[in-house]
């Protein structure tokens, strides 16, 4: 699984960094998401998926699932 995010597109909702702290995080300058790691373990894989499907504005990309 790799994971990516679009900052541009992110509209601060946090609701990724809420469901999995360990992959996702805000920034505190500005609210937007913040990847802090690229290939989550097999652990993450479906709570990341379903943080990418409940992206009010698509800005998580999951390839690899």
């Amino acid at each position: 699984m790799r994971v990516t995010v679009d900052r541009g597109r992110c509209v601060g909702s946090g609701s990724c960094a809420l469901a999995v702290p360990d992959v996702f995080d805000q920034d505190p300058r500005d609210g937007r998401v913040v990847l802090r790691t690229q290939a989550p373990g097999p652990q993450l894989s479906e709570a990341t998926q379903e943080a990418a499907d409940f992206c009010p504005v698509s800005a998580i990309t999951v390839t690899g699932a």
